[in-house]
């Protein structure tokens, strides 16, 4: 009971976060499964419940699709999943946790208190694709693929529908993969389906709570939700694994 409780309360937390960015599925919910889940149960959740909410988001949310502005985030994200998936199974989580935590925590406040930095302008759609990669590789890793693109966008100053656009339908499209990836490879079990079917009725009311609350904000309010919500996973993400790292 008390694995189902923490899945739900997990899935709940993590779908209001989607539903209103468009992104931070496994972010959230890792920052209270990897107390207890095994990593690749973990893994495996967060991508389930991250494609759940992206369909779901995707629905309620229509942001329209600019394929010349997301291509070089899909070929490169396309590129990077296959190098995640290969990474899980041998991945030292406190770690990796610990490094991803520590960039956010650094990153998004600098990000935060300094509205007025120059936009990025230069590097192109090799850039954006460069970033696309950075963020098949998380995904392939447990569902984290919005992190680096979303951050990426940020800094492009690009208006929260355009960003909202490139990171729906981005994310969208590496969980499909990723998540057949996982299938095709074995990671999910049949063991698995019972908390999958915790997962999605615990996600689905905060998933569109949170996207109906998205419409309203401005795109100041955007912004600093974005990156507080990035913020919060880093912080969280640094509480879970630094007392492991310490112990060893």
């Amino acid at each position: 009971m008390e694995l189902i409780l923490l899945v739900a309360a997990g899935a709940a937390l993590a779908g209001f976060v989607q539903g209103l960015s468009g992104f931070g599925f496994g972010l959230t919910a890792m920052a209270l499964w990897a107390w207890t889940l095994e990593p690749r149960l973990a893994a495996a959740l967060s991508v389930f419940g991250s494609l759940t909410g992206q369909i779901v988001a995707a629905i309620t949310v229509r942001r329209g699709w600019d394929l010349p502005r997301l291509a070089p985030f899909l070929l490169g994200g396309l590129a990077g999943l296959p190098l995640g998936i290969y990474l899980l199974p041998q991945l030292d989580i406190p770690m990796f946790k610990a490094v991803l935590g520590t960039l956010l925590v650094i990153l998004c406040p600098l990000m935060f208190l300094a509205p007025k930095l120059p936009r990025i302008r230069h590097g192109g759609r090799a850039a954006d694709g460069a970033a696309g990669a950075i963020g098949g590789v998380l995904g392939g890793l447990g569902g984290f693929s919005g992190v680096v693109p979303t951050l990426w966008c940020t800094l492009r100053g690009w208006q929260k529908d355009e960003q909202r656009a490139v990171i729906q339908n981005f994310n969208l499209a590496m969980q499909v993969v990723t998540f057949a990836s996982y299938l095709a490879t074995g990671i999910v079990d049949a063991s698995m389906l019972p908390l999958f079917a915790v997962v999605a009725p615990a996600m689905l009311i905060p998933v569109l709570l949170g996207a109906r609350l998205y419409i309203g904000i401005s795109e100041a309010a955007f912004r600093q939700v974005v990156l507080g919500l990035l913020t919060l996973s880093g912080i969280a993400m640094l509480a879970s694994s630094v007392p492991v790292l310490l112990m060893r």
